[in-house]
């Protein structure tokens, strides 16, 4: 491969410019080298678009095109913002200001506000829920825990679309939310709200971005000043760019367009919040004379999880969809992805754990694998099943890594080392920073082996041990670091919640899973009425549900499964179907809108009566390659050895003929199952899973003449 997704949180410094280069494939060195104008990168999903924003600063530094202190680069996550310093700070750019829009707002907030406004800034309130629940009451409307969750996203919703509350009624009814209670009364508790905070001299997240609006809107003069201090803009994940950092991104530009977004329209989940695709998508409308960068070499997955992936995109509609990019796998073939159906949820996640449990023992780290759901809710059966199984796990999104109480004693710990330097007679005779955080951490009760089973025991010693191996990837790309060193950069990564890798597997919600990516991912839960959720009624909704699929798919690099269950509790009636994004992908279902076997077109998906069992013993079926042949594995076959011969023959002939791998024209699967149901017409042939319309119009007619005993083209062969 020529670039990678996957690496060390660190790595050696390039020593020059064109060093800086080496390594880009053709489309990232186009992104690295074009830094006049607006450049816009329409960068898939694993194509590398932070290595090639990385590289492409690095090299405007280093070849003195641009001044580190004059370039911001903008992202989402305080995650991805110290990744993005790392990444610099190891290509030799040290100076380049890399942080999220409310990071940078504030602290251009807090060194104009005297100058502005006058006094102190205002407190920032960084929970809101205490407050909305309290301007409820004071508008004596009382909120359930829901309902205060939800009124307070649509709080922040209109205040990111700049809708103020007595607007909020028409507005969101413009847009078509659904709001939690009556329009009128949100708009009334977020008045209260609002009144609340500026009593209290409180200013809450959003504020922050408006705040800085208003002031570069206002004073001329402290916009210029911004202005001559940052003259080149990188802006990533610039599709989910709200209406409100798209004016101060306006704002700190002025009149010049020195500005490179990257981002992937097909990636746009977070509308809810006022993100929207938009910005990115008239980019080429505003301007007309940008350079356009397409990223389709996907670095993380492998051909097969791509091919689904680009299978789910081809049936999206909207703006978005007409913009999807065809992604184009780099890495060698790999397994199937698995589709799996249980009769209940807790079948559900025993069969999940179960599965983990093996890959685990089959070497796949246990830190490199993930459940994602559509809603946090979901997580506790999974939980249960993998405490159960005795698999270590993590929640994502739960207690952050730097606020964990052993997380702080350790690095306590570590800083008292370092400050005692040569004198800690702890610390002598050992070479090499790793032996020495390890020697210290020892001291602390931590040890090397993890203990046995699962639990907050071991949840607090997977913490700790993720400090280690990031101390020794600092080592590595550090020769010589000190632990006074590796202080520095652990209070770096706590100030931009950049947290190291912990070794358990991740439960996660789609949305949280953004940015990420694992060796082995499951997707659980993924019914009608779950995903797409049952909430999402309009056509851009609905939409936005398969982005988020889409998302959750393209985190796999290697294995990918993909479950539903069809009741919620084991003996309830199987009334769920699995998700109509399935629908043409999944073993065994046709495609919306496609013919069907008789050329009947299909409208809508089909109902399942039940389980699909093994024709031999009867066994209800999961695994794809058993669903494929609609037996077990182990159950005996009835296959026509000779005609499976043949086929594997024709195949061969047919992946040189076209330079495809064998697996392109039929899997081997498929052709067992074609061997052993040796069908006599199209109809037979198109009910088995793996030929679908455009290899059944394809290859039907040779397949259907060899399973006949002919040569293909329909010549007998003792004429031949």
């Amino acid at each position: 491969m020529t670039a990678a997704t996957h690496s060390s949180s660190f790595s050696a410094a390039a020593d020059s410019a064109d060093a800086v280069l080496l390594g880009l494939d053709p489309e990232q060195r186009e992104v690295a080298t074009t830094l006049r104008g607006p450049v816009c990168v329409l960068a898939g999903a694993g194509t590398g678009k932070t290595r090639a924003i990385t590289h492409r600063i690095a090299y405007g530094v280093r070849s003195g095109q641009l001044m580190p202190a004059s370039v911001l680069a903008v992202t989402f996550t305080n995650r991805a913002a110290g990744e993005m310093r790392g990444r610099l700070r190891a290509l030799g750019a040290e100076g380049v200001q890399a942080r999220t829009f409310h990071s940078a707002a504030l602290r251009q907030l807090h060194y104009f506000w005297p100058r502005a406004v006058g006094g102190e800034v205002p407190r920032l309130l960084e929970r809101k829920i205490q407050f909305v629940a309290e301007a409820g009451a004071r508008c004596r409307i009382r909120l359930d825990r829901g309902e205060l969750r939800d009124v307070t996203g649509e709080i922040e919703w209109a205040k990111v679309t700049q809708t103020v509350p007595a607007d909020y009624p028409a507005a969101a009814l413009k847009a078509g939310r659904e709001a939690p209670r009556d329009r009128a009364e949100i708009a009334q508790i977020y008045g209260a709200y609002e009144h609340l905070k500026r009593d209290r001299g409180m200013i809450d997240f959003e504020d922050v971005l408006l705040l800085t609006v208003g002031i570069l809107q206002d004073r001329h003069d402290i916009a210029e000043q911004i202005r001559a201090q940052y003259q080149h803009f990188v802006v990533d994940e610039y599709q989910d760019v709200s209406p409100l950092q798209q004016r101060l991104l306006d704002l700190w530009l002025g009149e010049r367009d020195s500005l490179c977004v990257v981002g992937d329209a097909s990636q746009t989940i977070y509308s809810f919040t006022g993100a929207t695709p938009d910005h990115l998508l008239n980019f080429r409308t505003r301007y007309p004379q940008a350079s356009v960068v397409k990223l389709v070499r996907d670095y993380r997955s492998t051909p097969q999880v791509v091919h689904l992936a680009n299978g789910l995109l081809s049936q999206a509609k909207g703006r978005a969809a007409e913009h999807r990019l065809e992604l184009v796998s780099q890495r060698e073939g790999g397994p199937d992805p698995v589709y799996a159906e249980y009769a209940d949820e807790p079948a559900e996640a025993e069969g999940v754990a179960r599965r983990i449990r093996d890959l685990i023992a089959a070497g796949v780290p246990a830190g490199e694998i993930a459940v994602l759901f559509r809603i946090n809710a979901q997580s506790e059966v999974y939980e249960q099943a993998l405490a159960d199984a005795g698999v270590p796990y993590q929640l994502r999104g739960a207690e952050r890594f730097f606020e964990r109480q052993e997380v702080q004693k350790a690095i306590l710990a570590l800083r008292g080392a370092a400050r005692s330097g040569g004198n800690d007679p702890l610390l002598e005779d050992l070479v090499g920073l790793g032996s020495q955080v390890r020697a210290v951490l020892s001291s602390t009760g931590w040890t090397s082996e993890p203990p046995a089973g699962s639990g907050a025991v071991r949840d607090q010693w997977e913490s700790v041990a993720a400090l280690v191996r990031l101390a020794e990837d600092f080592a590595r790309s550090r020769p010589g670091a000190t632990l006074a060193d590796l202080v520095v950069e652990l209070d770096e990564r706590r100030a931009a919640q950049h947290a190291p890798t912990v070794q358990g597997v991740t439960l996660a919600s789609l949305h949280a899973a953004k940015g990420l990516e694992w060796d082995a991912v499951f997707l659980v839960g993924l019914t009608d009425g779950m995903l797409p959720i049952t909430y999402a009624r309009t056509d851009d909704q609905v939409e936005e549900e398969r982005r988020l699929l889409y998302v959750g798919v393209t985190r796999a690099r290697l294995h990918l499964t993909l479950s539903w269950a069809l009741s919620r509790a084991p003996g309830g009636r199987a009334s769920r179907s699995p998700s109509r994004f399935l629908n043409g992908l999944r073993p065994g279902s046709v495609a919306p809108g496609r013919p069907g076997p008789a050329g009947e077109r299909v409208a809508r998906p089909r109902s399942r009566r039940g389980p699909a069992l093994c024709r031999v013993c009867g066994r209800t079926l999961t695994e794809a390659g058993e669903l494929k042949l609609m037996r077990c594995e182990d159950c005996p076959s009835d296959m026509d050895a000779g005609l499976y011969e043949r086929l594997l023959e024709w195949r061969a002939a047919q992946a040189e003929q076209q330079g495809l791998p064998d697996y392109c024209v039929f899997t081997e699967k498929t052709l067992t199952a074609i061997a052993e149901a040796s069908p006599s017409e199209a109809g037979e042939l198109s009910m088995i899973s793996g030929v679908g319309r455009r290899k059944l119009d394809r290859y039907g007619a040779d397949v259907l003449a060899i399973c006949a005993g002919q040569e293909p083209g329909g010549k007998d062969p003792d004429d031949a």
